[in-house]
Formats: structure tokens, C-alpha cells, sequence
């Protein structure tokens, strides 16, 4: 039984009680009356009151660990992204040594397996390449430095890829730079 309901039944038996002898009797039952339903009212009052502030907590703390888990999620990512610079570098190494040359055999290796330990120790951080060559053109992800007539491939359609582009737990990093293919020429056989 609620505090509320206590007190009301304790008037009431009081109430019952008493009789009312005269008018002064009467009024201060009227009176008694109307202070019950002021507290009970207040009571009321209160009641909405506390319920609102363990709502705003409630909401507070869900803030809270959305921003901590974001925070987790994402705290590598400006790191991350000083590393694609490294990364990148390494790649222009590999791609400017001659295969061929004995002389630079060894460097060669040394370049892959730095870059492939780099590019391991990223993925762990689940930091990974966006190559769409072949793919349809994604303005989320890639940004198009050029747009070439290639009657090869369909419109809009990525064929080449002048720079990586990088996702941090499938948040963009850094956009792939890529050249898109363009329908070809129409000729207006009308004229």
C-alpha cells in the first residue's frame, strides 16, 4: 500500500470518527480536505519530477557510452592516417626498383616486407584498402580526378586508380583517387 493511500484511509477513519458538531467542526474537515488534495497533488508533482530526472540520467549515460565506444572504435584514426603516407611511399619504392636488377634485389625485399608488416599492423587496427578498379564509381568512397571515353567499359565505371583509398571500421579515411570511364561520343544521326 502506497504512502498516499495510507494517509488517506487515516483521514478517513478520522473522518468516520468524528461527527461533526457545528460549523466550526465542519470547516475544519473542509479545510483538512482541501490540504489532502494540495499534498496529494504535490505528491504527484514530485513523482513526474523524479521520473523525468531518472530519464535525462538514463539518456546521459547512453551518451556516454556511445562517445566511449566511438572513441575506442576511431582512436587510431588520425595515426592511421599519418601511416598512409608511409604506406604509399613504400608502394612508389616498389613500383620504381627494377625487378630484374640483382643489384637492388635486396632493398626490393626489404620494401615489401616492411610494407607488408605495415600494411598487417594497420589491418589488425582494421584499417583497409579501397582498390575498386572494375567497379562502379562510389562518390562515398572514391574521388574522380578524371573522366576518360572508354569504349571498353561501361559508364561511370572506375578503370584506373592513381591513389589507395583507405576505410577505418568502415568509416572513410582517405577517398581512392580514381580515373572514371565516360560513355562513349553520341553522334546525332539526325543532321
Amino acid at each position: 500500500m502506497s504512502e498516499e493511500q495510507k494517509v488517506q484511509e487515516e483521514l478517513q477513519e478520522q473522518l468516520d470518527t468524528e461527527t461533526p458538531v457545528d460549523a466550526a467542526d465542519a470547516t475544519a474537515t473542509e479545510s483538512a480536505d482541501d490540504q489532502l488534495a494540495g499534498a496529494l497533488q504535490e505528491v504527484a508533482e514530485l513523482k513526474e519530477q523524479v521520473l523525468r530526472v531518472q530519464a535525462e540520467m538514463q539518456n546521459v549515460r547512453r551518451r556516454a557510452e556511445l562517445d566511449v565506444e566511438k572513441a575506442h572504435k576511431f582512436g587510431v584514426e588520425k595515426f592511421a592516417g599519418e601511416m598512409l603516407a608511409t604506406v604509399d611511399n613504400l608502394e612508389r619504392a616498389l613500383a620504381a626498383a627494377v625487378a630484374d636488377d640483382e643489384a637492388t634485389k635486396a632493398i626490393r625485399e626489404g620494401v615489401e616486407m616492411t610494407l607488408s608488416g605495415l600494411v598487417a599492423g594497420l589491418e589488425k587496427f582494421k584499417v583497409e584498402s579501397v582498390d575498386p578498379v572494375g567497379s562502379a564509381f562510389n562518390p562515398e568512397f572514391h574521388q574522380a580526378m578524371a573522366m576518360v571515353e572508354n569504349p571498353d567499359a561501361a559508364p561511370n565505371t572506375v578503370i584506373a586508380v592513381m591513389q589507395k583509398g583507405y576505410t577505418l571500421q568502415g568509416r572513410l579515411l582517405r577517398p581512392a583517387m580514381v580515373v572514371v570511364s565516360k560513355g562513349a561520343p553520341q553522334i546525332d544521326e539526325s543532321a
